[in-house]
């Protein structure tokens, strides 16, 4: 049976995006259930459900993930011909980053991106926790970790590994006393709930894992740096806080190193088929070798 459903498939692909039948209704300028009708009138025609209708919201099922898939590029595409007929040649892309990595390793290297893509709009998303890079329009992530996410494509960009690193109020209690002697009664900073990082270091260091109440969670990591430097415990940072470890505002107090943490890219299956996404994956890859 031909598929005639185009303009439900482009309401689909507002609400995939959001995950919200609320916020594409705003952005289509239409109610909430004017748009519901059209995803059903999707659904009957396509003969399968592309939502499952939950509590607190919506999530795209199994069937609606390989939709999703297939018609977001081609309405990508679309838009960019589009673009491209109207003389309006430049196509914009969003690239999903902490604001740590961006001020610290992306900025210097920016402007040779831009120079050498003047056709290519660059916007920079602020990300903070491991989220679906659809629900905010994100191409392209670049995460900090092992690697080990089954969401989506994963390429290493480069090996950055983690160690602990302490204040100056802290690292003088580790000198007079010893870490052995110090460490358990030093606050852990997390980069977010349920991560591995301190465990895995815990592991390499022999020594006992304890995660305690007094720990905290802060996602962000300048304000995680920020933390460490106003005594606020231990947290795992990387060779990008050079300046600081530099100017004797963090100490690091162990040689024991994550030395499989590092920076990669992250990506839907199938984005490198879009060459602006290309260009700049092969710009950044090479910017990292180098």
């Amino acid at each position: 049976m031909r598929f005639r459903s185009y303009d439900s498939l482009r309401f689909f692909n507002v609400v995939a995006r959001y995950l919200s039948f609320t916020a594409a209704a705003d952005e289509l300028n239409l109610t909430k259930g004017a748009v519901s009708y059209q995803i059903s009138q999707l659904e009957k025609e396509l003969g399968f459900q592309v939502f499952t209708r939950q509590h607190r919201g919506i999530v795209l099922t199994e069937k609606g993930k390989k939709l999703w898939d297939i018609s977001r590029p081609a309405f990508r595409d679309m838009e960019r011909d589009i673009d491209q007929i109207r003389g309006e040649s430049t196509t914009r892309i969003t690239i999903g980053m902490s604001t740590y990595f961006a001020s610290r390793w992306l900025s210097p290297r920016l402007m040779t991106f831009i120079a050498g893509h003047p056709r290519i709009g660059l916007r920079l998303q602020p990300l903070i926790n491991l989220i679906n890079l659809r629900t905010q329009n994100i191409d392209m992530a670049i995460r900090w970790g092992k690697g080990e996410w089954t969401d989506m494509e994963i390429e290493l960009l480069f090996p950055c590994p983690a160690f602990p690193t302490v204040g100056a109020v802290i690292n003088q209690r580790v000198n007079e006393s010893g870490l052995d002697t110090a460490w358990p009664d030093i606050p852990l900073l997390h980069d977010r709930d349920g991560s591995q990082a301190w465990s895995d270091w815990h592991q390499a260091a022999e020594f006992p894992y304890r995660s305690g109440d007094g720990d905290l969670v802060i996602p962000d990591p300048n304000v995680r740096v920020q933390a460490v430097i106003d005594g606020q415990g231990a947290a795992l940072n990387d060779g990008l806080i050079a300046s600081e470890l530099t100017a004797g505002r963090l100490f690091r107090v162990s040689t024991v190193e994550l030395d499989n943490y590092g920076y990669f890219l992250a990506y839907p299956r199938g984005a490198l088929n879009i060459p602006e996404l290309k260009a700049f994956r092969d710009w950044i890859t090479d910017e990292a070798a180098s």
